[in-house]
């Protein structure tokens, strides 16, 4: 503004001030609009402290002050830009209708003697500034922007050509907290820039600056500041850059963003909780945007397909991913795509799809999608639920095919009949090409083709061929039938094996083979073949099922038998039950409690028996107080130290005498056997009342001369309990098997409920175990009472020792036991080979049922001379079984051949068994003029010994 300038400087200079200046106001606001002096341009356009410039305004007429120290008039703050005033001169300025328009100002740094006459020129002068005020057009139009630009929401800033603010509103004082007063005339930089980005400041102030007002006006950028506190917080500047006298001046409007900075970072952070909530799911999810391409994978699908994400259209997902029809063989089109689906608006549930991705097994999914919409109807995309079903369904398939071979089977009047059936059900529920099943003749001179199916879509007449016998080493069904084991041949073209047929199959367009023996017991009875036109990879699941369907078949014709045998199985059962509930015997289990006490965990019902009425043993009681009230005074130290003795761990045994709550005094024999369940011990223990016994004691040592006859007639009883046991042991035996035989015939029947198929399955098992055990007894009694014949011959030890180990391999791979054998060859041995194999599979399944998983079992055979007490058998055939298992404890071994002995460890490892097996074994040996031992393996477990004479003794040489 030239004019003013021209005003400004002539009162400078009629006043002798280092400074004037001009300002307009209205009636809250005044502006800097012309201004001399050595401030001059850090003064224009700043706003001026109300003590000055408000106070001249508004006065009446000219405000004259020498010293504003002595003054009180303009306060206490005198700064005017960078000045301060110690002296002023002051003339208000009017309009022509007596409103305020701003003051003419002269300034100096030190007290000043204003001359009157000079003061009086200036006051002609600030009528020209009046006049030239108000014939200022824009004048109005400035004041109401600067009004504007004060009630702003957002803080303004304006900064000069010299980097310094020039402007600053009420809302920037509110934002930085810094008054107007205090930031002009300073640089943003110390003001609302952070140390740490003032030089990055001042580099971006000054690219805006070259790149002049066109290019940085308009520009929006988000900034860190600091208020005056030090609190950062970010703010989104809108910048604009005017010229004014010649230079750039840059105008910010800041607007504090803290809150939408807080809701982008929730905003995110929700972005990565619903990733990771997605990434955490094992069901795969796949979503598109409102363009229909892939926005979204989560972990599940990314390993489903095997391929990171890509961002394709949802047309394209089925061929990118590899999605095909639940057959697995037709590729979805785009419209049939689950996600397609869904994103033209349909709701999908239950999609089966496959994903046939190359190098990988195809997988079976359900899928479920659905369209994504906002409330106003607009489609933002779809989302879609991959759940693989691929077990779930292949464990149908596996029912369906157990199924329908027990319905041929059920249904089937021949052989013949049941085989086709059989290979049929099989073939058409697994999708194979054809099955056939091939028959062992009767003298095993042969394989016969008794069962063929093929699928009625394709003629493999050609393969079938009229070949229908093979001899029983030929071809695959050979192959098998002498393996004894399932053979998987995965592809028939790359298979260097050549059989009989092989051409015919590979003609057909065969590719994978599977032969499986159809067993009972040992003996094979028949080879199962599938056939599929597509290579195939071995699959354990698949195997199993088979052997199962094997061992279905296997049984068949013992079936019918089985079902004659079920009523009696079932009355045999009653009367063993009933048997059971007639033992007088209490039996009980005792935790020994820290503090001394035998809380009771279980106590028969026999119990009344032994004390000679109902006593109460609740569940917090002391089972040594409860019997302590009942004991034989004499026997009072006895029991305490066999209670101890309990308590520290040892099994122990005590007969001592109750006086019973019939007032009746009872001879007790308690037997206690400890085991621990981690820091806590239980004492497991029976109670016979042996009173009868003591009575015949004492009636024996009263009658000491009859002594010899009553030796003599237990003896006798001895031999009837031996005699007894093996006619009961002989007349149970057939009803047991006629159990057995009605329960799996039960078994058998398909429209057996679940429940009674448990039930059924418990009544095989234990009249198995039940069986086994009559066999030990009847065997034992007959070896006892010299009844066995023995029927010794010259037998191959190595055969006998190989032919057991292979036996028993099955079962020991299926705990992971390794079984090795290190036998010398020719090893021959006098003896009953039947009875020898029963001591060899005696030891070999001891050795196999008391070692852990993992560990292994040796069988080593050897010539020696290991009897020393009969040196007229001087050659002899060592035979030791050493295994890992779990064990003996030192002081059992003397008993571990004794009749229904079973070592602690067996009981502490919860192993079943009858401890009869070893006695059986000791006798069978000792009858073949023999020895056995055992004793604890290096490194854990247990070895034991067997020498056997190779050649018969003198006296059969000499017959």
């Amino acid at each position: 503004m030239p004019a003013l300038d021209l005003l400004a400087g002539l009162t400078a200079r009629l006043l002798d001030a280092p400074a004037a200046l001009v300002s307009v106001a209205d009636s809250e606001r005044q502006v800097v609009v012309s201004a001399v002096g050595p401030a001059g341009p850090k003064m224009r356009r700043a706003p001026l402290s109300p003590p000055l410039c408000e106070r001249v305004a508004v006065a009446g007429g000219p405000v004259v002050v020498r010293d504003t120290h002595a003054d009180g008039r303009l306060g206490d703050d005198r700064a005017v830009g960078t000045l301060e005033a110690l002296a002023c001169a002051g003339f208000p300025l009017h309009g022509p209708d007596g409103q305020v328009l701003g003051a003419l100002c002269a300034i100096d740094t030190e007290p000043h003697d204003w001359d009157r006459a000079r003061l009086e020129l200036v006051g002609d002068l600030a009528r020209l500034a009046e006049d030239e005020i108000a014939s200022w057009p824009a004048h109005r139009e400035a004041l109401r922007l600067w009004t504007v630009l004060e009630r702003a929401p957002d803080a303004f800033i304006s900064v000069d050509a010299a980097g310094m603010v020039s402007a600053w509103n009420a809302a920037a004082e509110q934002l930085f907290g810094w008054t107007r007063n205090e930031a002009v005339g300073r640089s943003p930089g110390e003001l609302i820039v952070p140390p740490r980005l003032r030089r990055r400041y001042q580099e971006e102030l000054g690219r805006v600056r070259e790149r002049g007002a066109p290019a940085a006006s308009g520009h929006r950028v988000e900034l860190t500041v600091v208020d005056r506190s030090g609190r950062e917080f970010p703010v989104e500047a809108a910048l604009q850059v005017d010229v004014e006298h010649d230079e750039p001046v840059v105008h910010a409007f800041l607007h504090d963003i803290s809150e939408r900075h807080a809701d982008r970072r929730e905003l995110e952070e929700k972005q990565v909780f619903l990733q990771a909530l997605l990434d955490s799911l094992d069901t795969g999810v796949v979503a598109c945007d409102s363009e229909g391409r892939l926005a979204l994978f989560n972990r599940a699908l990314r390993d489903i397909h095997g391929v990171p994400e890509k961002p394709v259209d949802v047309d394209a997902w089925a061929g990118d991913y590899h999605l095909f029809a639940p057959d697995g063989e037709t590729r979805l089109s785009a419209e049939q795509v689950p996600l397609a689906r869904a994103f033209a608006g349909e709701h999908v549930d239950g999609q089966q799809i496959m994903v046939c991705a190359p190098g990988r097994t195809p997988r079976r999914f359900v899928v479920n999608s659905r369209p994504i919409d906002t409330p106003d109807g607009h489609r933002l995309g779809a989302v879609a639920a991959m759940h693989d079903i691929t077990d779930h369904h292949r464990a149908e398939v596996l029912r369906t095919a157990q199924h329908a071979v027990a319905q041929a089977l059920a249904e089937a009047n021949s052989s013949e009949q049941a085989a086709t059936d059989v290979v049929a059900a099989v073939g058409g529920v697994l999708g194979w090409c054809c099955g056939e099943y091939w028959q062992v003749t009767a003298d095993e001179a042969a394989i016969t083709r008794i069962g063929f199916w093929s699928r009625p879509d394709r003629d493999l007449s050609a393969f079938a061929g009229e070949q229908r016998a093979l001899l029983p080493d030929q071809g695959l069904p050979g192959m098998v039938r002498a393996g004894r084991r399932a053979l998987w041949i995965s592809d028939l073209p790359t298979d260097p094996r050549d059989f009989p047929r092989k051409p015919e199959a590979l003609q057909a367009g065969l590719h994978a083979a599977i032969g499986l023996p159809v067993s009972s017991g040992r003996q094979v009875l028949g080879v199962l073949l599938f056939f599929s036109e597509s290579a195939e990879a071995p699959d354990d699941d698949l195997l199993d099922l088979l052997d199962g369907i094997c061992a279905h078949a296997g049984r068949y014709m013992e079936r019918r038998r089985a079902e004659e045998l079920a009523l009696a199985l079932a009355a045999t059962r009653r009367q063993f039950d009933q048997v059971i509930a007639q033992l007088n015997d209490n039996v009980w289990t005792a935790e020994v409690m820290p503090d001394g006490r035998a809380r009771p965990v279980y106590v028969s019902s026999q119990g009344a028996g032994v004390l000679g009425g109902r006593v109460s043993t609740d569940t917090e009681g002391d089972m040594i107080k409860i019997i302590a009230r009942y004991l034989h005074p004499d026997d009072r130290d006895v029991f305490a130290g066999f209670c101890a003795e309990l308590a520290s761990g040892s099994p122990a045994q005590l007969e001592y005498r109750l006086i019973g709550v019939d007032g009746v005094t009872r001879w007790i024999w308690t037997r206690g056997m400890p085991r621990r369940e981690g820091e806590r011990l239980f004492v497991d223990g029976i109670s016979t009342d042996v009173t009868e016994r003591h009575r015949l004691a004492e009636e024996r040592e009263r009658l000491l001369a009859q002594e010899q006859r009553q030796v003599r007639q237990l003896k006798e009883l001895d031999r009837m309990k031996d005699e007894l046991v093996a006619v009961v042991s002989h007349e149970l035996r057939s009803p047991i098997g006629a159990i057995r035989g009605y329960a799996e015939m039960l078994l058998d029947d398909p429209e057996l409920t679940g429940e009674h198929r448990a039930f059924t399955d418990v009544i095989d098992r234990k009249s198995a175990h039940l069986q086994s055990l009559v066999d030990d007894l009847l065997d034992l009694a007959r070896l006892d009472a010299g009844g066995v014949a023995i029927e010794p011959r010259p037998v191959s030890l190595t055969r006998l020792v190989s032919q057991s180990v292979d036996d028993h391999r099955p079962s020991a791979e299926a705990k992971q036991i390794t079984v090795t054998s290190e036998l010398d060859r020719h090893l021959r041995v006098h003896a009953d080979p039947v009875r020898l194999r029963q001591v060899l599979d005696n030891l070999l399944s001891n050795a196999v049922k008391y070692t852990p998983a993992g560990g292994a079992v040796t069988v080593a055979a050897r010539h020696t001379d290991c009897d020393d007490e009969r040196p007229d058998r001087d050659v002899t055939v060592t035979l030791t079984v050493a295994d890992t298992g779990i064990g003996i404890p030192p002081e059992q071994y003397p008993q571990l051949f004794s009749r229904f002995f079973r070592a602690s460890t067996a009981h502490e490892s919860g192993i079943k068994g009858t401890g009869l097996g070893l006695a059986i074994t000791r006798a069978i040996v000792t009858a073949h003029g023999g020895t056995i031992t055992a004793a604890p393996r290096p490194g854990g477990g247990t070895i034991f010994t067997m020498c056997l004479p190779v050649n018969p003794p003198p006296e059969e040489d000499a017959g």
